[in-house]
């Protein structure tokens, strides 16, 4: 049961942190097409400071915290891989590695909104709209590991 349990929250947290990871680059990109220190334009400082510190961050760490919890349980507590079983799986590892790709990817996301929140972004939209499909690559990669374990 505490496996079915950390492996809900698990899933829940990821949807949550991948919704922040898709949504937050788009708010960059119509902010670098507002006009500078227009209404828009401090709403979106306002949007992207709640999304990242609301629920991105929260949803990344308890994605985190709660993946950890499944790996580390004891070998016998869930009817897959768990423990040191999964440690040295190749394809778990390559997973692992993705994600914390899209960690390095949160923390991009936190530097832009700074440099947003201090009208300091010399980007285009254009950069965001291509920033924007990071997460979406890597997540198709992540999902392709965790269904068909391919090595």
């Amino acid at each position: 049961m505490l496996y079915l349990a950390l492996k809900a929250g698990h899933l829940m947290a990821i949807i949550s942190w991948m919704a922040g990871l898709f949504y937050l680059p788009r708010l960059f990109v119509y902010h670098a097409m507002a006009t500078p220190n227009g209404d828009a334009w401090e709403t979106f400082k306002v949007m992207e400071r709640r999304l990242l510190n609301q629920i991105t961050t929260p949803a990344m760490i308890a994605s985190w915290v709660l993946g950890g919890a499944i790996v580390l349980l004891p070998a016998g507590w869930a009817p897959d891989e768990t423990g040191g079983e999964l440690i040295g799986e190749y394809w778990y590892l390559a997973k692992l590695a993705l994600v914390i790709l899209l960690t390095l990817y949160h923390a991009m996301l936190i530097h832009y909104v700074r440099v947003f929140a201090r009208d300091g972004n010399v980007r285009s939209h254009v950069y965001y709209r291509f920033f924007n499909e990071v997460p979406t690559l890597v997540m198709i990669g992540v999902i392709v590991l965790v269904v068909y374990h391919p090595f």
